[in-house]
């Protein structure tokens, strides 16, 4: 009985930590992407914050090779308050024809990037 309060126990703790931790972050939400004729990527990108004003609020997302080199950036320019969550799309991306999948990572100004999102592109 001990082991299972014990275990029941630690459950709630590390599940009170993991969500107090990642509060506040940014987090994306979908990621979209389609070829354009001459090789490049569209890449529409969907984000979720809880931007509060220009002290805290999602300011960046990038497209990255899965060993961590950056393939493109989208600044934001400004918060989000009352549009969440929201969308902005970046053209013009150049992929290896060698990959066939990027990690999308988008940063927030108080807690920095994210969540790395695994993204298998389409054919």
């Amino acid at each position: 009985m001990r082991q299972f309060i014990r275990a029941g126990l630690l459950a709630l703790v590390a599940a009170f930590w993991a969500t107090s931790s990642r509060a506040g972050e940014v987090s994306v939400v979908k990621v979209e992407a389609n070829r354009s004729a001459d090789g490049t990527w569209r890449f529409d990108v969907t984000l979720h914050h809880a931007d509060e004003g220009w002290d805290h609020y999602a300011n960046l997302w990038r497209i990255e090779t899965p060993d961590g080199k950056i393939l493109a950036e989208r600044v934001l320019a400004h918060p989000h308050v009352n549009e969440q969550p929201f969308t902005r799309s970046l053209s013009g991306v150049r992929i290896p024809d060698t990959l066939d999948q990027v990690v999308v990572r988008a940063r927030d100004s108080v807690h920095g990037f994210g969540l790395r999102v695994i993204f298998p592109l389409p054919e």
